[in-house]
């Protein structure tokens, strides 16, 4: 069933072998999908951490929707980072894996159910808002007029899905204006009708694991448990992955990926958001492990 790691735990079992193993199989290359605001130069320890590692290992953090750029659409930068994507893994045999922080873990959603032909081993979403986003934190500044009770006003309009983060924002008190409006979370969820399901399902279990990175010290992500499929009910109490509808339907592949037992939650706590990939515990409890 449910992989769950504790991530102060983990560390007490070190990757014992990993070097005897590289020389006889070489790593696979690691792709990097960064996140709102940022940029590729933002992933240097990461780059590090990996080859510390596993020397020698191919990381690419991909350079695209920089900065104030990861705020057009996330279909538009799904395409964009697909295009980057799909030739580093048509040059790699033995397949990748895929880190995509914050909102890059949902661009990385939308590449792995779009893609029938990925060959994607472990995706890593560290840190990202897979069941959306209900919260005014420093990042949804651009909105100063707006509070969270009422950037629905904006977002579940044309002209709000225009930004990347009004298509994952989840107002859970206004369930049938996000089911109608968002282009995008509402469709790769499949909590809104789609044609593509079938096939998006299909292509998204062609991971072999997929690794759920998240910490109540986050301060971003909200509510920090959207990280590992949690979010909040119309009283903003938070519902974790296993009670929520679309783990129970297993609408898009969660409840078979977890009785496959490829479902690992790895949750630390006293991370903030804006550290989770340069931060080397994490790397060594919630990471290291699945990039064999």
């Amino acid at each position: 069933g449910l992989v769950i790691i504790n991530g102060a735990a983990a560390l007490l079992c070190p990757l014992l072998g990993a070097c005897l193993w590289s020389a006889v199989v070489g790593y696979k290359p690691v792709i990097v999908v960064h996140g709102l605001f940022d940029s590729s130069e933002d992933f240097k320890n990461l780059q590090r951490f990996i080859n510390e590692s596993y020397p020698g290992t191919n990381v690419t953090v991909i350079d695209l929707f920089d900065r104030s750029s990861s705020l057009q659409p996330m279909w538009k930068q799904v395409e964009g980072f697909k295009a980057a994507i799909y030739p580093i893994m048509q040059n790699a045999a033995d397949g990748v894996h895929l880190i995509c922080y914050s909102q890059g873990g949902l661009v990385c959603r939308g590449i792995l159910s779009t893609l029938p032909d990925h060959n994607v081993h472990s995706f890593i979403s560290l840190s990202a808002p897979q069941a959306g986003q209900y919260g005014d934190t420093d990042y949804f500044r651009i909105f100063p007029q707006f509070v969270k009770s009422n950037l629905y006003h904006f977002c579940y309009t044309g002209v709000g899905q225009l930004i990347s983060i009004c298509n994952y924002w989840n107002d859970p008190h206004h369930r049938d204006l996000y089911l109608n409006s968002s282009d995008y979370l509402a469709l790769i969820n499949s909590e809104r009708p789609n044609p593509n399901s079938t096939e998006w399902r299909r292509n998204f279990l062609k991971i072999q694991k997929l690794v759920l990175i998240g910490g109540p010290d986050d301060g971003v992500i909200t509510p920090w448990q959207s990280s590992q499929f949690g979010f909040y009910d119309d009283n903003e109490t938070v519902v974790e992955m296993q009670h929520q509808e679309l783990y129970l339907r297993d609408v898009f592949g969660l409840k078979t990926l977890v009785a496959r037992g490829d479902l690992i939650l790895c949750t630390v706590p006293g991370v903030e958001h804006v550290l989770w990939h340069s931060n080397e515990t994490v790397f060594h409890a919630c990471i290291e492990k699945w990039l064999m």
